[in-house]
């Protein structure tokens, strides 16, 4: 159990609160029309190709999980048929990843939904939160799930609200800072200090 008040972290190691949220019905309406932005399936062969979008549109804000495993548990992950992994397509051009995994039976996790910086704050988000939730419910599920956390972009919790999820739960989650392990370079999220152990 935490206890009130503050909490030194080690150096090296990074923490963040996490946010679930859940969605238990389809929303009234998933919206049809797109636009330019379309989803393009990735499996097995396209691990090099979810790599480099995930560090694009994952860097800025320090998402590291998928390069701390070998690019084969990618491999396996994206070529197992309950997995949905797409490239986001912008007027002809990659600009977002989007996943989701239906391992879960009936419940069903939005793992990564994001743009790359250039494609932020012109509505594609919320044009493929659509395109996420139609994949999601077109599946037999009674739950969907997305986390978020502090180091994410600062409209992302607010941006799930309003598009149906409600929070459920919150975690603390303590991480080794994974550009100082060599994930991402050290620049990335030039937002949260790097703090370089003595």
């Amino acid at each position: 159990m935490l206890r009130d008040g503050y909490t030194d972290i080690p150096a090296g190691k990074l923490a963040t609160v996490v946010t679930y949220l859940e969605m238990t019905e389809p929303p009234a309406t998933t919206g049809t029309d797109s636009g330019d932005l379309s989803l393009l399936r990735l499996g097995a062969g396209d691990v090099d190709r979810y790599l480099r979008l995930f560090k694009t549109v994952g860097g800025p804000w320090l998402w590291f999980s998928r390069l701390a495993v070998p690019p084969a548990e990618t491999e396996r992950i994206l070529a197992d048929p309950a997995v949905e992994a797409y490239a986001v397509v912008l007027a002809g051009e990659e600009a977002g990843l989007m996943e989701l995994d239906f391992r879960g039976g009936d419940e069903a996790e939005l793992v990564y939904c994001g743009l790359i910086p250039s494609a932020v704050g012109q509505g594609a988000g919320r044009r493929l939160m659509q395109l996420a939730l139609a994949r999601a419910w077109s599946r037999p599920i009674r739950r969907l799930t997305v986390h978020t956390c502090h180091l994410d972009h600062p409209s992302a919790l607010p941006f799930y609200i309003r598009m149906g999820f409600r929070p459920y739960k919150r975690a603390i989650e303590v991480m080794d800072d994974p550009r100082l392990v060599g994930l991402l370079p050290r620049d990335a999220a030039p937002h949260v200090p790097l703090i370089v152990p003595a």
